[in-house]
Order: structure tokens, then C-alpha cells, then sequence
């Protein structure tokens, strides 16, 4: 419970962040997007997805079955965003407001939530496994799920403030989420077996929610740039999220 704790305190890696003058915070903002397009495509693509697949093969579920999730993942994180939006436009519809008379929370804040909150309850869960092998194993497990966190949860808080939340609201929310790895750990401790066998279909999902909030909501965004070397630039920081990401997950492997 320990390690979940100190995996869940990494969510606050956004405090880094409050020192800086808002007008330097807001002409970061649109690199740390690029940053989190990044580290969630390659968290979906090259660590969320071969853990489902691997965890798959070990209980006889095919590949088929795991990508049926994704694609589960994917339509449901639509339907989920399509509601939002209705229900603010009906919201706002209903009390008479202009668009312009406060600023809205974008709904792949909400997805981005959900998605990195079942994520978390894993990490969790294999936190809480790996201390049952034994002690070092837990502890080399706990390290590794920091140094993977550490850039995901940075890009999270980036895109949450994008997304139309205030700083402390932000770094509230990112840590609710990250409370899902006690969730996690309580569940692995008591039903380990239960957990492994839905693991390789919770994590496909997960993978095609992430998926869906990095290629439907945030790349949508970065096209908004027009100009020359800020589109280089975010190319570059997307790309740069990717090999960090993948350099992690090859380290600790």
C-alpha cells in the first residue's frame, strides 16, 4: 500500500508547473500537448496493448478477442463524448447562455480521466502481485511503474489544463484517478484470479479508450497550429513522448 501511495503522489508532478508565470505556461501548453499526444499513443500502442496480448495468450484468449476490446474501447469513449456534449449544449440551451459566458470543460478531459484511472488500477493490481512473488520483485515493479508515470502523468495534467480545467482542479482530478491503483492493489490482494482473467480485456479497452482521446480529440488540436516551425516543434515533442515512453518500457522490461 506503501508503493500505491507513492505511484498515486506522482499524479502531483504537475506542481512543477505552478511556479511558472501564466503567460510562460500557456506558450508551453501547446508542446505539452504534443508531449501527451505522444506518451498516450505510445502508452495504447507499446505498453497497454502487449500487456493485454501477452496476458491474453497466457489464459488461451486470442488476439481477435483483445482487439474487439480496443475497438469496444473506442466506440464506447465516442458514445461517452457524444453525451457530454449533448448534455452541455442542452445545459446551456435550457439556462439561455451564450457559448462565450464561461469557459467549458472539453470532454476528453473526462475520457482522458477514465481511461488513466483503469490504467492505474492495474498498475495497482500488479504492484499488489508482485510484492505476493516476493519483496524485491515489488519493489523493482514499483520503480519501473514510476518511471513509466512520471511522463504520462505530466502529459495528463497538460491536457487537462488544456482541456479547460483550472490548475487546482487539475491536479484534484489527476490524483482521483491515480487513487484507482488502491482500487487496484485492495482487488489484486483478494482476487488475484479474478483480476488476471479480465485483465487482457480491461487493458484492451483501456488501450482503445487512449487510442481514441489521442487520434479523435488531441491531434485534431495540433492541426490547429498553422505555423511552420510550431508544427515542427510539435511534431518533434510527439515524437520525443514516444521514445521516452519506449525507452522506459525497454529498460525495465
Amino acid at each position: 500500500m506503501f508503493s500505491v501511495l507513492i505511484v498515486s503522489l506522482i499524479s502531483f508532478v504537475g506542481i512543477l508547473t505552478l511556479s511558472l508565470k501564466q503567460s510562460v505556461f500557456n506558450n508551453l501548453l501547446f508542446i505539452l500537448v504534443a508531449f501527451a499526444t505522444g506518451t498516450l499513443l505510445a502508452a495504447a500502442l507499446l505498453d497497454v496493448l502487449p500487456e493485454a496480448l501477452d496476458s491474453g495468450k497466457a489464459l488461451g484468449v486470442g488476439g481477435i478477442s483483445v482487439f474487439t476490446y480496443v475497438l469496444g474501447g473506442i466506440l464506447v469513449f465516442y458514445s461517452i463524448e457524444r453525451f457530454i456534449h449533448w448534455h452541455h449544449h442542452h445545459h446551456r440551451e435550457s439556462k439561455s447562455e451564450p457559448k462565450e459566458s464561461h469557459k467549458e470543460v472539453h470532454a476528453f478531459t473526462y475520457l482522458n480521466l477514465i481511461g488513466d484511472g483503469v490504467h492505474n488500477f492495474f498498475d495497482g493490481a500488479i504492484i499488489a502481485a508482485s510484492f505476493l512473488t516476493n519483496i524485491p520483485l515489488g519493489v523493482a515493479t514499483t520503480v519501473a511503474i514510476i518511471a513509466h508515470e512520471i511522463p504520462q502523468e505530466f502529459g495528463d495534467f497538460a491536457l487537462l489544463i488544456y482541456g479547460g480545467m483550472t490548475k487546482g482542479k487539475a491536479l484534484f482530478y489527476n490524483f482521483l484517478s491515480a487513487l484507482t491503483a488502491f482500487l487496484g492493489a485492495i482487488a489484486g490482494y483478494f482476487f488475484l484470479n479474478a483480476i488476471t482473467v479480465s485483465k487482457p480485456y480491461l487493458l484492451g479497452f483501456a488501450a482503445g479508450g487512449f487510442i481514441y482521446i489521442a487520434s479523435a480529440d488531441l491531434i485534431p488540436e495540433l492541426h490547429k497550429e498553422t505555423g511552420v516551425w510550431k508544427s515542427i516543434i510539435q511534431f518533434f515533442c510527439m515524437l520525443g513522448g514516444i521514445i521516452l515512453i519506449f525507452g522506459i518500457i525497454r529498460i525495465f522490461e
